[in-house]
């Protein structure tokens, strides 16, 4: 009777830890989700403020504005710190991976419009602090690598529709060569971070239509003796076709999400 007794003991501790593990798992996904759903939103807000920004210091508004939203994200971190102490994270590592590689690019690309820079590895991070300095979860290198990676189509949007704006082309040469050195950097690190290499060949795409609309501005500007204001208009509508066609991508087909098996 007692060794009766000892096995149903034991299966009902099992049962218990699976209901656990599936109620913290659903639980985790949602909040993934709904982390992923504010970064879209934040990148997008983004978008539409650098594109009306006249200026560099309206840029760092807009950056700010986003760095702001960006606060409801680290809020639902702090509130999922308790479900991923010690091991737990590793556990459940694929269930807050895509949400916070999806954060890690709204971040990137605000600290890009205010520092015209990659936001490093211990920035990230600091943004995963409590107050006392104490991190909710350990963010990993392949983490990190990943939602820099997808920043690269997000520069692309923004060089190409400001083209058509004043210093537009200035701007979109220098990100197209931040865009160049960021595939060159993040190559080395393909072999050792799986899906990375992906993720570059989405990169390279991304540059390809940066250097693409690049050269027809500097060839037309070369090619005219006009006003500024009359080879804005001209490579606007150069390069109107890349923004047509860009609208018609789904947000996540473009930066190399489908190879990701989110939330499983």
């Amino acid at each position: 009777m007692s060794s009766s007794s000892s096995i149903y003991d034991h299966f009902l501790f099992f049962r218990e830890s699976l209901d656990d593990y599936h109620d913290r798992r659903e639980k985790l996904i949602k909040a993934s989700r709904d982390i992923t759903n504010i970064s879209k939103k934040t990148i997008f807000l983004l978008h539409r403020l650098s594109l009306e920004a006249k200026d560099a210091s309206a840029r760092i508004s807009a950056s700010k504005a986003g760095l702001k939203k960006l606060h409801e994200v680290q809020k639902m971190y702090a509130d999922m710190k308790d479900d991923l102490v010690g091991d737990q994270f590793w556990r459940y590592q694929r269930q807050v991976s895509p949400g916070l590689q999806e954060y890690i690019e709204a971040l990137s690309f605000a600290h890009f419009l205010e520092n015209g820079k990659l936001v490093t590895y211990e920035q990230v991070q600091a943004t995963l602090c409590g107050a006392d300095g104490v991190a909710y979860f350990p963010l990993t290198i392949s983490d990190y690598l990943l939602g820099v990676s997808d920043l690269t189509g997000e520069l692309m949007r923004f060089a190409i529709s400001g083209f058509g704006r004043p210093g537009g082309r200035s701007r979109a040469l220098e990100t197209c060569n931040f865009v160049r050195n960021c595939k060159s950097d993040f190559e080395r690190f393909t072999p050792y971070v799986w899906g990375l290499h992906k993720k570059q060949a989405v990169t390279a795409q991304s540059l390809a239509k940066i250097e693409d609309a690049a050269y027809t501005a500097v060839v037309r500007t070369s090619e005219f003796d006009l006003p500024p204001e009359m080879l804005d208009d001209i490579v606007n509508q150069t390069v109107s076709s890349y923004n047509h066609n860009d609208r018609k991508i789904e947000r996540g087909d473009d930066n190399g999400e489908e190879f990701n098996e989110p939330y499983r």
